[in-house]
């Protein structure tokens, strides 16, 4: 198994990095530029330097297809995409990177042919409207995969399209894809997004600072680790079609995931404050299909997240590597 990622400087390509690594298995990072910070944050730097960089736009068909020859990839997993902020500052450019960048991987795995056993990519919870315009549609439970799609920001939009885009390349050419839609993940190199700020408070507490959540309500709080090894779970398992899976991990609310925090580190009662305001993504999604289709994934419970969250956080720290900068 030859595993490139697209985007795999983000926070869950280093942890998927990581695993592959701690397999024996080579990685590769497809990017527009060498960019470790995260990496090094995740992986000691043994491992680290084990990761090999692919220069290369993500909207540049002939530059990925080249580097998927050249490098005899075999399994792609495409995470590539700017997040919220970015695609509501620029659309044009969120669905440049979003959705052509998407079609582009999709596109170079289908002129491959055989050499590319399995793609899987990320789409997103955000694909799912507030949760208040379900009203009725869960009332016997979490929201299936196959609840009607509401997204309310340009980034969830683009997850639609590609969701989409996806189910059309099986349609007319077979390609068989998985897609994952994680909600709120947090651990080591989370420093970015909507939903990061969890990952920011537990940083906050390792360096003795306040911060404060600007939001609150409820979200599903999934370990990092745990949504990597759903990624390369989607690699090994046999498919076909063109899937789409909610993940889930602990759906809590932020009230609950400050008070475990506490639990964890009694100094954050001090230091960690958040607001009210829900979010407005449908948070109660079940993964039952994801179980019954792909399963094998042991999910890490929050207290243990965020135990092993703060240990590294405060290793980083004490060896004077942590990064900071999304503190600022």
């Amino acid at each position: 198994m030859r595993v490139l990622l697209t985007g795999g400087y983000g926070c869950i390509g280093c942890w998927i990095a990581k695993n592959l690594l701690e397999q024996g298995k080579p990685v590769w990072v497809y990017d527009l530029k060498r960019d470790e910070r995260r990496l090094r944050q995740v992986l000691d730097d043994e491992q680290a330097d084990q990761v090999r960089y692919c220069q290369g736009d993500v909207t540049d068909l002939t530059a990925f297809r080249s580097a998927l020859e050249r490098e005899g990839i075999t399994h792609v997993i495409h995470l590539a995409g700017l997040q919220v902020p970015i695609c509501r500052a620029d659309p044009i450019l969120g669905a440049k990177v979003n959705v052509i960048g998407t079609l582009v991987v999709f596109e170079a795995v289908r002129a491959l042919g055989p050499q590319i056993e399995r793609l899987v990519y990320a789409s997103s919870a955000a694909v799912y409207g507030p949760p208040e315009s379900y009203d009725g549609i869960g009332s016997r439970g979490p929201l299936a995969d196959d609840a009607p799609l509401k997204p309310g920001t340009h980034y969830g939009v683009f997850k639609c399209c590609n969701e989409g885009n996806a189910r059309i390349y099986w349609l007319d050419h077979g390609l068989t894809s998985i897609g994952l839609r994680p909600w709120t993940v947090y651990g080591v190199g989370r420093d970015f997004g909507m939903t990061s700020e969890p990952t920011k408070a537990i940083k906050a507490v390792a360096l003795g600072r306040p911060f404060r959540i600007s939001y609150g309500g409820w979200q599903d709080m999934q370990y990092a680790d745990d949504v990597a090894r759903a990624f390369l779970r989607c690699l090994e398992v046999p498919y076909q079609g063109a899937g789409v899976y909610n993940l889930r991990g602990e759906v809590v609310d932020v009230a609950t995931f400050r008070r475990t925090l506490v639990e964890v580190a009694p100094e954050a009662e001090a230091l960690v404050t958040h607001g009210e305001k829900q979010l407005a993504i449908a948070y109660d999604l079940s993964d039952a299909a994801f179980e019954r289709d792909i399963g094998g994934v042991v999910k890490t419970p929050l207290r243990e997240g965020i135990r092993a969250t703060l240990e590294r956080f405060r290793r980083l720290q004490a060896a004077g590597r942590l990064d900071i900068s999304d503190l600022a």
